[in-house]
């Protein structure tokens, strides 16, 4: 089954892409048309004729689905409830078009034809570009086909109305689950097919399926509806925050208060020890932030100084990563205790370095670079973290709890930090990371703080800073997009269109409604699975968060939320659109509560690069001090 809703785009896509096509057909033969006439010249002729006539039948069909695409809204399909037989003429229309690409294949490559070159050549690139087009379509199908279809209202939670209590019942819907189950493990394992599986990666790929699978099981969105409901909440969001707020909402403190103090000393601090959590990307970070000088510095650098092979693990491939490292911390060579570019699914690259500077040893972890920390990020179930005098019964991320646990081996039973120690008994030990990195680092800090009572922990944008990256909060963000697409009456392609000129170019966000506007109920002869399953009954794991259970089990996706102190740094610029350049930063103190919501940004991706957070570091570091509000949107970084 082909989710109708997504074919708007495409349909718009090779409308442009056919008409393009048939013009350059109709040029080419207009202008060659009196060369046909050689051996073989009639069978191109013929070929070319009924090309013409086969795209332009193509074409009216397309059209039409455009047309009838535009009618209703995202919620409200019966306008286009002629759409299936469009598109099952547009299919039928395949078998000739495949069948003509075929004839043309076999005479263009018939050497008894004598034509002149020119109209060969011409011939032959239409049939290559026939080719292209039809293995390309197949692609696109195979993308947006959903092999459920319509099996998906199985996973609706209402279980008093289905009878699932029979075996019939019950093994239809474990059948259900496992196909999905077995559909997005497929899909994973395909984007994953450069890297070397091993058991390690398809337990992974087994989690993140059943991840996937029980977060998209109530709901039938594309990826076009939930740009439309991306759209619309930044717009809904805007209209918010233009409003007076109430005073409680903005804390201003004086310049000479502890506060400000306290804030301007760990400023200072963040963005000297944010160079090292960038410094653990290596190379692809400095090229990144110097692109037309790094390579020849690499090449001229980076291979005369280096510590031990013994004191390396990993490929390291023309010493370019370590290079990288020395320039962008300022280090020695000889300062580096141990660096590590190892990297698996739940083994992420990471280095410990003399910091004389700060009198410190650094604990650099390095964030998100690879396929294996893609998956590490996705792995997000929860797991339960006891230590003592520390955490008691605290429910963690299991991905990056996994990758916290290998760095610890490494350092202690290792003896990497007694190695650092025995060198520098009188520094502190401070852990620093960015992204998964910054993950990592608050939870290694956590199972550390026994044996170093006072280390120190720099967390820069954890996952809590881009997308809070928990199910509740995916769930909350879900349940937000349904609600706002189902209670527009706009139809998808003037939501998106409207987006991206308010995007890029600015204005006024959208009067849309935040109401349902009364729509016939007889035209709704599709509704969204999640307009009944998320707004009147919830999924299972958003109703494990509020419903209290008789049995007393901990809930199966609980809040999580960012550890230690909160430093929030807010992007206060002239415009607040893409192209702006004007851009001074404020920070302030904050609670972990305040990101438990997802907000939607055009820069909430650019935000969390690390160079953006270097930059917004150094500069509230050299202004030392104003004024601080509190808002609540772009990156943050928590210190533990």
């Amino acid at each position: 089954m082909i989710t109708l809703r997504c074919v708007f785009f495409l349909a718009v896509t090779f409308v442009i892409l056919f008409s393009c096509r048939w013009i350059g057909i109709l040029v080419l033969y207009t202008v060659h048309k009196g060369q046909f006439d050689c051996i073989g010249g009639g069978l191109l002729h013929s070929y070319f004729l009924v090309l013409l006539i086969l795209l332009a039948a193509i074409i009216c069909a397309l059209s039409a689905i455009v047309c009838i695409s535009m009618r209703g809204t995202i919620s409200n399909p019966g306008p286009r409830k002629s759409l299936p037989k469009l598109l099952y003429t547009r299919l039928l229309l395949y078998l000739p078009e495949f069948i003509w690409a075929v004839v043309g294949a076999v005479w263009v490559s018939d050497s008894s034809m004598h034509c002149e070159k020119t109209v060969m050549n011409v011939a032959f690139g239409t049939v290559v570009a026939s080719w292209i087009i039809i293995i390309f379509t197949i692609i696109g199908v195979i993308i947006v086909f959903d092999p459920l279809g319509g099996k998906k209202t199985i996973y609706l939670t209402d279980g008093v109305n289905r009878n699932l209590e029979s075996s019939q019942s019950g093994q239809l819907l474990y059948n259900v689950k496992n196909t999905a189950t077995r559909v997005w493990e497929k899909r994973i394992r395909l984007l994953c097919c450069c890297i070397v599986q091993d058991d390690d990666h398809r337990v992974a790929f087994t989690s993140i399926a059943e991840l996937f699978r029980a977060y998209f099981s109530d709901t039938d969105l594309v990826p076009s509806d939930i740009a439309a409901g991306l759209t619309l909440l930044h717009q809904e969001q805007d209209k918010m925050e233009s409003c007076p707020k109430e005073p409680e909402e903005v804390l201003c403190h004086s310049p000479s208060s502890p506060v400000t103090d306290d804030l301007d000393i760990e400023l200072e601090n963040a963005a000297h020890y944010m160079r090292f959590a960038a410094a653990a990307y290596g190379w692809p970070y400095y090229v990144y932030t110097n692109p037309f000088t790094a390579l020849c510095k690499l090449n001229g650098d980076c291979c005369g100084n280096r510590p031990t092979d013994s004191d390396i693990t990993g490929s390291d491939r023309h010493n370019f990563h370590f290079g990288s490292i020395l320039k962008i911390t300022g280090l020695q060579y000889r300062d580096f205790i141990h660096i590590s570019f190892h990297n698996k699914i739940y083994e992420i690259p990471f280095f410990v370095a003399l910091d004389h500077k700060k009198e410190a040893i650094v604990v650099a972890v390095r964030g998100t670079l690879s396929f294996e920390d893609i998956l590490t990020d996705l792995s997000a179930d929860c797991e339960d973290l006891t230590l003592e005098d520390v955490l008691e019964n605290g429910f963690v991320h299991k991905g990056i709890t996994q990758a916290a646990n290998y760095i610890y081996r490494k350092l202690i039973n290792d003896g990497i930090l007694n190695q650092a120690f025995t060198i520098a008994p009188e520094y502190k030990l401070v852990i620093v990371g960015h992204s998964l990195g910054g993950g990592t680092a608050s939870i290694l800090a956590i199972m550390l703080r026994n044996s170093f009572p006072t280390l120190k922990c720099y967390a820069f944008s954890p996952p809590g800073g881009l997308l809070r990256l928990s199910m509740p909060n995916m769930e909350d963000l879900k349940r937000r997009i349904v609600r706002i697409v189902a209670n527009c009456n706009r139809p998808k392609y003037q939501i998106l269109l409207h987006g991206c000129w308010y995007e890029v170019f600015g204005g006024d966000p959208d009067n849309f409604p935040t109401e349902l506007d009364g729509r016939n109920q007889d035209d709704l002869t599709q509704p969204l699975l999640a307009e009944e399953s998320l707004m009147v009954h919830r999924s299972p794991s958003y109703n494990a968060l509020e419903d209290e259970s008789h049995l007393n089990s901990p809930p199966q996706y609980p809040h999580l939320y960012l550890p230690g102190k909160i430093i929030h740094i807010v992007e206060e610029s002239s415009s607040r659109r893409l192209c702006s350049s004007d851009i001074k930063y404020t920070a302030s103190w904050s609670k972990e509560t305040v990101f438990s919501s997802i907000l939607i940004s055009p820069k909430m991706i650019t935000d969390h690069m690390p160079d953006v957070v270097l930059k917004a570091l150094n500069s509230l570091a050299q202004e030392q001090g104003a004024c601080i509000s509190c808002q609540t949107r772009d990156f943050n970084t928590n210190i533990v």
